[in-house]
């Protein structure tokens, strides 16, 4: 492959659907090789809007002004990095030979999660936890009975856990009807879960392209509200347990096609292995892979999209816990103390234009021999970030 460099007429230039400090880094890496970057929110100053070539804020929902930019700009590639686009507007680019990464269809499916669960469920018969959709809130009541309690509720289109509850008793239903109207994204039918009472819950980072597929370790995670708070690789798990799920990875994003990095998400009880949810990006709890490998889940995906190999080595166990915000702010400031910089620990911020109390900050970073020390130097990192 040949790299220009940025700007050149014959550049390779990515447009990023979706700014955030996924984002970032994806453009970060994109910047290395030469590529040209151009980064797209729904709002100005977002986190890849800071180191992109150019950036645009316009509703991402509308059809017309995302395929009017794609027009202006004409990427090689355009990268989705959040699940509120219009999906119609992909299909249209596609119809008119923009490539779409990893396609416009696999986008759809995993944009709104009716689609990826009864592509997994129904389409590829693969392992899941019961569930019903539902529009109206007597709907809901009914489905909580059916199901049964405990059951997870959640908006069929959301990120960062916006929206996703817990009703443990008929009581909480309710209270989780009126939690869905906080999703980032489509709120009018919701996906009622089993509770899987699992052992514990895990992110399979799988990277495709033409040179074929690769796994990264699991990655456990700890959730709370549906948003992670820590995560850590590699997770310990059976072999048996970590095949299975190498297995659904593979059969899930093998029937969805194209290129870069999934996140695949798995709930596993001794060594049944249920599939969760699917990304068709770098996933948030992959923001290990930025200490634990020579190459993170953004490298690889920029590796991915250009046909690039995919191998890399690791570093060792580590461990990312994430910093959300205390206060609102227009303009915020992060304190971070300078001794969490080390050999082995350092922290990212964002640079998020505003702050609202439980938004996404930043992230501390730790490499250790032991990765139950790495988790608790990571969360200990955390509390001493604060912001105002």
């Amino acid at each position: 492959m040949t790299f220009t460099t940025p700007l050149q007429q014959n550049a390779i230039k990515i447009m990023l659907l979706g700014s955030g400090e996924l984002g970032k880094e994806v453009a970060i890496e994109a910047q290395r090789l030469g590529i040209e970057v151009i980064a797209v929110d729904k709002y100005d100053n977002a986190p890849a809007h800071l180191v992109a070539n150019r950036s645009y804020a316009i509703n991402m929902l509308d059809e017309s002004a995302v395929l009017e930019l794609i027009e202006k700009e004409q990427p090689t590639y355009i990268l989705p990095e959040v699940e509120a686009i219009s999906i119609a507007a992909l299909f249209e680019a596609e119809k008119r030979g923009f490539h779409v990464i990893p396609n416009a269809e696999a986008v759809n499916k995993t944009m709104n999660r009716k689609n990826i669960r009864l592509f997994a469920a129904q389409e590829l018969g693969l392992k899941t936890s019961n569930f019903t959709f539902v529009k109206t809130l007597d709907e809901l009541k009914v489905a909580g009975e059916t199901i049964g309690f405990p059951c997870v509720i959640k908006p069929v289109m959301s990120s960062s856990g916006h929206g996703q509850s817990i009703a443990r008793t008929a009581d909480d239903i309710e209270k989780s009807w009126e939690i869905a109207k906080e999703a980032r994204g489509d709120a009018s039918e919701l996906i009622v879960e089993e509770f899987v009472p699992f052992d514990y819950e895990i992110t399979l980072l799988t990277v495709r392209n033409k040179t074929g597929t690769t796994f990264c370790d699991a990655i456990g995670h700890v959730q709370k509200d549906g948003d992670f708070i820590l995560s850590w690789q590699p997770m310990n798990m059976s072999e048996k347990a970590l095949e299975k799920a190498k297995h659904i990875a593979k059969t899930v994003t093998d029937g969805l096609g194209g290129r870069g990095i999934f996140g695949v998400e798995f709930f596993v009880k001794d060594e049944e292995v249920y599939f969760s949810e699917l990304s068709p990006r770098p996933h948030d709890t992959g923001m290990v892979t930025l200490i634990t490998q020579s190459q993170s889940q953004f490298a690889l995906h920029v590796r991915a999209v250009l046909g690039l190999p995919l191998n890399y080595s690791t570093y060792g166990s580590g461990a990312c816990g994430a910093y959300k915000a205390q206060n609102e702010n227009k303009n915020p400031t992060l304190e971070v103390p300078d001794t969490v910089f080390t050999d082995k620990s350092f922290v990212r911020v964002f640079g998020k234009p505003e702050s609202h109390v439980g938004r996404r900050m930043a992230v501390s970073l730790v490499l250790d021999e032991d990765v139950e020390v790495a988790k608790e130097k990571a969360l200990q990192i955390v509390k001493r970030i604060s912001d105002k």
